[in-house]
């Protein structure tokens, strides 16, 4: 990789908001509980449209909030829980998860789990070859780039990174996360899942790490916003392999996390303001940022707020002139300011 002001600059950036979080995180308090559910949905159901689901966040969440295992029955369903089994595992644990070859397999399996067609190979590499193809919305596919054979060279490919990553003490933590990520991918060590599982890896990376705020916003999320662009330069370093260059890739991963903190901060600051906020008008104000043009009843059944206590609050936020009521009767709905 290229060594040049653009990327420290990005890393200065990045670890700035990191230095700050620790005050942040003791000033939102039960604010931030609230961030985390509305991060976990996003993620889990970004991640998994990325490789072809076609469940939307509501249905992520509805799926979620009551999962019935004898309903586990299609695709998109099984690869929801398995993700969101794994992201809660990464999020309870990613202290005493090790970086090996025994917990890489072992959140693979647990991210199959429900997966009947992947029954076979869940946990284990793989046993045939995968190129590495992206899925657009209208259901065409592209080969991206072709990935490590089977057999002892992924076996050996893995045990080597996994070497490098504990060894490695001179590069900052951030590109350390990003080219472990890279080299993940481009070895796709597993038979399906690997997508998947490698952004689940960048949040126990992230985490362990120290980077906590990683909880609180959805990098899966900024991902498919641009899944393009990430196919795009995935493609473009690999084309040189081996001994590519991949400050392309370094730059797409720094801009991801400067992005999603803007974000992060944003919804911080829509809370942080000169006039106090409730912890329950904080948590309606975050979901109607989130939700722009819902209606009280959806407010009120997503939060587990009666209607009247709602309706209350949506009174004190218009006072407050911090969101904006459009429409009239059954079609009143509302938006942040």
């Amino acid at each position: 990789m290229t060594l040049d002001w653009k990327v420290l600059k990005s890393i200065s950036q990045i670890d700035r908001f990191d230095a700050s979080w620790a005050s942040m995180e003791k000033i939102e308090g039960e604010h931030l509980k609230q961030l985390k559910s509305v991060a976990t949905i996003q993620s889990v159901g970004a991640s998994t449209r990325i490789e072809g689901s076609k469940l939307s966040d509501e249905a992520v969440e509805q799926l979620l909030n009551d999962i019935d295992i004898s309903k586990i029955k299609d695709r998109d369903t099984q690869e929801v829980v398995g993700y969101f089994n794994v992201l809660d595992v990464i999020s309870e644990s990613y202290n005493d998860i090790e970086v090996q070859e025994s917990s890489i397999k072992s959140l693979h399996n647990l991210l199959l789990k429900y997966s009947q067609k992947d029954e076979w190979h869940k946990g284990n590499y793989k046993q045939h070859t995968n190129a590495v193809q992206a899925v657009f919305p209208d259901g065409s596919k592209q080969i991206i780039f072709k990935t490590t054979e089977p057999g002892f060279p992924t076996e050996e490919a893995i045990q080597n990174l996994v070497l490098w990553y504990k060894q490695e003490n001179e590069v900052h933590p951030l590109i350390s996360c990003a080219l472990f990520v890279y080299e993940f991918l481009s070895i796709h060590p597993f038979q399906d899942g690997n997508g998947r599982l490698s952004r689940l890896l960048t949040t126990l990376l992230l985490l362990k790490s120290g980077y906590k705020w990683i909880e609180y916003v959805s990098f899966e999320h900024e991902i498919e916003n641009n899944k393009r662009k990430y196919y795009q330069v995935l493609r473009s370093c690999q084309a040189q392999r081996p001994n590519e260059d991949v400050s392309e890739w370094i730059d797409f991963f720094l801009d991801s996390l400067i992005n999603i903190q803007a974000k992060l901060q944003q919804k911080l600051n829509a809370t942080e303001i000169d006039l106090p906020l409730s912890v329950k008008e904080k948590r309606v104000l975050e979901f109607i940022e989130d939700n722009r043009g819902c209606k009280s009843g959806a407010i009120s059944e997503a939060l587990s707020l009666s209607k009247p206590t709602v309706k209350r609050i949506l009174s004190e936020l218009l006072k407050k002139e911090l969101i904006i009521k459009h429409g009239k009767s059954a079609g009143t709905n509302y938006s942040i300011k």
